[in-house]
């Protein structure tokens, strides 16, 4: 197995990444090599484990927990199934709950994880491309509020993660694209570079050639990992990865969850925030045209014109980045660098929405 690892160090110290084309065939050996003789309960979707379960059946000590999939099943009830299911297999604070699914599955099965027993062990396997780059890395879990998302979580780092590939091959090609614009994302904050190829290499990307992929999986790791390792908990550095959210956020609480993919919803929100850099003169005009062509080049996106301008800001208002009542916006001082801006008004934030097209006042 050809394999790239990166580790994320913590506070309470560090864990791998596996990036490999095949590199689920050796998770049981993964998990054994790093909690020798534990048992393991896989948590997953029905969709998934159609898809995938043949591939995890050895793996896991007793059958699947299987839990609806989806931002609107992201939520204490759904959290408290998991509880059940691994009170009826009789875990104990040795076990190992394993996570296979894309982020929606690996925030929430990572939180019941953190909160079950006040913490057992947790093993990340991100099957969408967008769990595969961001979600599955930094130790983030957490569920949704009606007020917000993920408004209630924790951190709890992940044993190890495991990245394969070759699951993206059955992903639904919105799905895919949906993970592709947090790649953007990578891009715009921190590798002009990664910025350049995802245009570059398009087809290549869209074909999921391994090679590639693997390549750019292993690109938005490393730099997430850095950030984590720099800012544990997002008390500075670690902001630079919201790009995006504050208005990406608003839009999904909106709209119940129903109609963006988040990473669709991030990609409207990376959209507003460079159009409110440009109009508050910290990104380049240039660099806002950049991000514009790229995402309009990757496909369509979801209607916003009937959408209300003062309902997205309200939602804004509920954003975990308010801190002592101040709104922390990140927006892009280039391709490749950030700047947080800590006095956006509800006007900004209205204009930028008029930007990408919220049509209502």
């Amino acid at each position: 197995m050809d394999t790239t690892r990166v580790e994320v160090t913590t506070t309470g110290g560090s864990y791998p990444v596996y990036i490999a084309a095949g590199a689920v065939a050796h998770l049981g050996s993964l998990i054994e090599a790093a909690a020798p003789g534990s048992r393991r309960f896989v948590v997953s979707s029905p969709p998934i484990w159609k898809r995938h379960g043949r591939a995890f059946e050895k793996v896991a000590s007793a059958p699947p927990v299987l839990i609806p999939d989806g931002e609107r099943h992201k939520t204490a009830v759904t959290v408290n199934k998991v509880y059940e299911a691994l009170l009826e297999a009789k875990a104990d604070r040795s076990a190992v709950v394993i996570a296979v699914g894309g982020g929606v599955i690996g925030d929430l099965v990572g939180f019941a994880a953190a909160t079950f027993l006040r913490g057992v062990r947790l093993v990340q396997v991100p099957t969408t491309l967008l769990a595969q780059v961001d979600s599955a890395i930094g130790g983030k879990v957490g569920i949704n509020h009606p007020l917000g998302k993920n408004l209630i979580g924790a951190f709890h780092h992940p044993l190890l993660v495991v990245s394969d590939p070759d699951v993206l091959g059955t992903l639904a090609r919105r799905e895919f694209r949906a993970g592709l614009y947090e790649v953007v994302k990578y891009g715009v904050i921190a590798d002009a570079a990664l910025f350049d190829r995802i245009g570059a290499e398009r087809d290549a990307i869209f074909a999921r050639e391994p090679r590639v992929l693997a390549d750019i999986i292993a690109t938005s790791c490393r730099i997430k990992a850095a950030v984590v390792s720099a800012d544990e908990r997002e008390a500075g550095p670690r902001r630079a990865l919201n790009f995006g959210h504050t208005l990406g956020h608003a839009l999904e609480a909106v709209t119940s969850y129903k109609r963006f993919r988040h990473g669709e919803a991030i990609a409207y929100g990376m959209l507003a925030a460079m159009a409110l850099g440009v109009a508050r003169g910290v990104t380049p005009p240039d660099a806002e045209a950049s991000v514009r062509r790229l995402i309009t080049a990757l496909g369509p996106l979801p209607p916003v014109a009937d959408l209300s301008a003062g309902d997205l800001i309200a939602a804004a208002g509920h954003d975990k980045k308010i801190v002592a009542g101040t709104l922390h916006f990140v927006a892009a001082s280039g391709i490749g660098s950030t700047v947080t801006l800590t006095d956006v008004t509800p006007q900004d934030l209205r204009g930028a929405l008029a930007a990408i097209g919220v049509g209502r006042r």
